[in-house]
């Protein structure tokens, strides 16, 4: 089942947007990636991580997991698709006041989704800061 990350409005209906290059975003994509500690990196297994726009289904979501968690699969497990994890960019420039505040943003949207790979659900993410 997907697991979605959405953030409030922050009010900034009558402010512009955050402005970022693609190729920056992804940057700070790969920089959330690179903070996550080797160990669970290593542990990993048949996941791609990627960039889109906007989720056309529901367009304020800033991260979304599609996939089998590590914690469901069983021995039969093979020959499937990548599980997904996209960022969604428009939708974190959105709800953002600064390029500090996206960097945070897509590393705690990042970290969010890899921890949904693992298996750890939403109540726990909350718990632990990461909702």
């Amino acid at each position: 089942m997907p697991t979605r990350v959405t953030r409030p409005a922050t009010g900034r209906d009558s402010l512009p947007p955050v402005e970022m290059t693609r190729r920056r975003f992804e940057e700070a994509v790969a920089d959330a990636l690179d903070s996550i500690p080797p160990q669970l990196t290593a542990a990993m297994d048949n996941v791609v991580v990627l960039v889109e726009e906007r989720n056309p289904e529901e367009p304020e979501l800033l991260g979304l997991y599609e996939g089998i968690a590590l914690t469901d699969r069983m021995s039969d497990y093979g020959g499937v698709l990548p599980d997904r994890i996209t960022i969604y960019q428009d939708a974190i420039l959105d709800v953002c006041d600064d390029v500090d505040e996206v960097v945070h943003e897509v590393a705690v949207t990042v970290v969010h989704e890899v921890a949904h790979h693992f298996g750890i659900d939403e109540e726990t993410l909350h718990e632990l800061g990461w909702g």
